[in-house]
């Protein structure tokens, strides 16, 4: 069921383009440029460079997601007690040190550790961040906002490559030097941070109140029963990692596997604004299972696929899976979330699904045995279920009481 439209577009249209999403959307474009610079080639770092085994390239990852899935419960939970920037800008200093760690690196172990204080920035940061997103916004453009959130950080996941593969090109194929590279732009992010507004607490209430308020108001049902069927999910979705590891074994060199990279980076980002905005005129479980779909064609295609020319169609494909759910999920949970409990709602969310990736990552890791075709093809038939499970019960997930206005 839609929404009743906006009588009065053109006013309400400058409500989501606010001062903290521009900014909070530039600071997270120049990390995730400094972060994917880096992605693509640690499974190769890892196993070829350090020599590694295949297991350890799930282990680092979903241990790394773990402990920022512990961090954002915890940080939610700050982030509507006190101030939410400092937390922002801690976060973001943490993922700097861990690109400086992750340089020096000479084996796999300090790789872990780089990788996780990295995830324990982007634990601290990210549901103080994305409660901010909503400052002075209006609420009917959830969708549209977080959407434009993650297209201007996917763009940096579409530079960062970018870039790598320039300078391992131009380093004679050296991997070292792109870990020290990277360090710069997560400095000028955390930099940008001055930038971010917060509204403070009124005079007439005491933040101890306000912090009593948030503490004490219990999380909707509705919201419960939505992250735990996303938590469940995120059980089969394993790090990326392993899938450019996947392009890797099929065939694809270091810079192909960049390059594949980068494609599914630039569906993403080019994907992820108008299927927020679409989820702010349709009910957003009708968009979630649209990415579902892709990521079953992701996994099952990489599974089957013999040759590394079906990289380029696969992972593009599978762009349109984080597209349609990461910006369109946070949304979701903010509709469900009362007004004092959104960064605990966003925290607990992110939290349990990127715990889930943990366990993920973990299965995944120990059953790639040689191509990796099994745990491909088994996230891949359990995404798809869930798709038509969201189509035929999602409703059931939506907001008791609809939105007043939507986007046009």
């Amino acid at each position: 069921m839609t929404r009743p439209r906006d009588p009065s577009p053109p006013a309400r249209r400058a409500k989501w383009l606010t001062p903290n999403v521009r900014v909070l959307s530039g600071v997270s474009l120049l990390q995730d440029t400094a972060s994917e610079l880096l992605y693509p080639i640690l499974p190769i770092f890892l196993t070829v460079t350090l020599g590694a085994p295949v297991a350890v390239v799930g282990v680092v990852e979903g241990v790394a997601e773990g402990i920022a899935a512990l961090t954002k419960i915890v940080a939610g939970r700050l982030g509507d007690r006190y101030a939410k920037r400092p937390l922002i800008a801690a976060g973001y200093g943490l993922a700097a040190v861990g690109k400086v760690l992750l340089a020096v690196a000479g084996s796999w172990p300090l790789v872990l550790a780089g990788r996780a204080v990295d995830r324990v920035g982007k634990g601290i940061r990210g549901a103080p961040r994305d409660a901010l997103l909503m400052v002075d916004a209006d609420p009917a453009y959830r969708g549209r906002i977080f959407g434009f959130h993650r297209a201007s950080d996917t763009a940096g996941a579409v530079l960062g490559p970018a870039i790598g593969l320039g300078l391992y090109e131009a380093f004679d194929h050296a991997i070292r030097p792109l870990l020290l590279i990277a360090v710069v732009p997560a400095v000028l992010s955390v930099v940008l941070v001055a930038a971010i507004r917060e509204n403070r607490t009124p005079a007439r209430v005491s933040p101890a109140a306000v912090a009593g308020a948030a503490a004490s108001e219990p999380l909707p049902s509705r919201l419960r029963l939505l992250i735990g069927a996303l938590t469940v999910f995120s059980l089969v979705n394993f790090a990326d990692a392993l899938l450019l590891l996947r392009a890797y074994e099929l065939g694809l060199s270091t810079a192909g596997v960049i390059c594949a990279y980068i494609c599914y980076n630039i569906a993403y980002a080019g994907l992820a604004y108008p299927a927020g905005a679409l989820s702010d005129r349709i009910p957003r479980h009708l968009v979630f299972a649209l990415g579902l779909v892709c990521f079953a064609v992701g996994y099952i295609g990489l599974g089957l696929v013999d040759s590394p020319a079906w990289v380029f169609l696969v992972l593009p494909i599978y762009g349109g899976f984080a597209a349609a759910t990461d910006g369109v999920g946070k949304a979701w949970v903010s509709d469900l979330a009362p007004p004092l409990r959104q960064a605990a709602a966003q925290g607990l969310y992110q939290g349990l699904t990127g715990g889930a990736v943990l366990i993920a990552g973990i299965w995944a890791g120990l059953a790639w045995q040689g191509t990796g075709q099994l745990p491909l093809l088994i996230s891949g038939v359990i995404g798809l279920a869930l798709a038509a499970a969201l189509v035929v019960g999602g409703r059931h997930l939506a907001p008791a009481v609809p939105e007043t206005a939507v986007a046009r």
